[in-house]
């Protein structure tokens, strides 16, 4: 399912990874990744992210061991991880190196989940920076977004409402709003 999340010039740094990474899963779970995937369109290309990935986290020393393309993929693949703290930690790494294409799919999918810390994270880094690029994939992947914007609002309602009570002042409207683009087009 990775080889799926990159382009494949990609492989033999995605193989790198994927040794380095530890065969052990949360709670032993028996699947390293959940059956469900998220699509989008990325430079005419079709990518599939695993909706939640199990695994435990790679030890610091392994992640040295990397070069900074396969750190990359690796923080990429660990935001979709089943564990919001690990979620944030390599959302962080991945936030403060200079970012591919290939890994704002990463990024924007993690816009619409319920943990409001990796919200202010994003929004934080991404609220200074020209966000063409993240603007106009999202743009190329809008019925995705859409979904995502709506999700964003579900999570709001449910758990959010009282810290945010007027909707136009929760930090996740605004990260769609200014930095992912998000419109009423994109609901048409």
């Amino acid at each position: 399912m990775f080889y799926c999340a990159f382009p494949s010039d990609l492989k033999e740094n995605i193989n790198k990874v994927i040794e380095a990474m530890p065969n052990n899963t949360f709670n032993n779970v028996s699947s390293i990744i959940s059956d469900n995937n998220i699509t989008y369109t990325l430079d005419n290309n079709v990518v599939e992210l695993p909706y939640r990935m199990y695994l435990l986290d790679i030890a610091d020393a392994e992640y040295e061991k990397l070069s900074q393309t396969q750190k990359k993929i690796l923080c990429c693949i660990y935001t979709r991880s089943c564990n919001g703290y690990i979620r944030e930690k390599y959302l962080r790494k991945l936030l403060d190196m200079p970012y591919e294409q290939w890994s704002i799919p990463f990024i924007v999918k993690l816009c619409d989940e319920y943990v409001i810390e990796i919200l202010e994270i994003i929004y934080d880094k991404l609220k200074e920076r020209d966000n063409t690029d993240i603007q106009s994939f999202c743009l190329r992947n809008k019925v995705s977004i859409s979904k995502s914007y709506s999700r964003m609002i579900s999570y709001w309602n449910e758990y959010y409402r009282g810290y945010a009570f007027d909707f136009r002042e929760y930090i996740g409207r605004s990260l769609f709003r200014e930095c992912l683009g998000y419109d009423r087009t994109f609901e048409r």
